[in-house]
């Protein structure tokens, strides 16, 4: 299981937002860290993703998750006015989100916030919100659970 800080101590406003502290330019860096992460350390998560003749992601899921970030974090409506709502639920639900898939996709975005310098209170919200995401995400119960799937 993977530890996450939970008090952020920062609730983001409109005047003061994720987008407003870091800057288009460090959330591109922070995706291009995300899936380098990724592709370094979590085998069975990039492989959820198409692969390119190298075996890499390419490069339109770093350009359509960095358009989605830069919205999400409060930034234009580029994402929104390419692609319409996220509908995240139904975007991912082709994919087995378990406790274990999801705990290496927070783990990725941990190494990418590690290495753009991500830190202080924008870090602190930023590890709640990306975890609340990573576990709404989650569409495969515990084995020993008893759960239904979510749906």
């Amino acid at each position: 299981m993977v530890t996450l800080r939970t008090d952020t101590g920062w609730v983001p406003s409109p005047e003061d937002t994720p987008y407003l502290r870091l800057g288009e330019p460090k959330i591109r860096a922070l995706v291009e860290a995300f899936y380098d992460a990724m592709q370094a350390h979590e085998p069975e998560l990039t492989r959820t993703h198409r692969l390119d003749e190298h075996g890499h992601i390419p490069r339109e899921f770093r350009d359509t998750f960095a358009l989605f970030l830069i919205f999400w974090l409060g930034g234009p409506q580029g994402y929104l006015e390419a692609r319409g709502h996220p509908r995240l639920r139904m975007r991912h639900a082709r994919v087995p989100v378990d406790e274990a898939m999801r705990d290496a996709w927070v783990r990725s975005m941990q190494r990418a916030m590690d290495a753009t310098g991500i830190d202080g209170e924008v870090r602190g919200y930023l590890d709640a919100r990306f975890a609340d995401v990573a576990n709404f995400l989650r569409n495969v119960a515990p084995p020993d659970s008893g759960a239904v799937k979510k749906g």
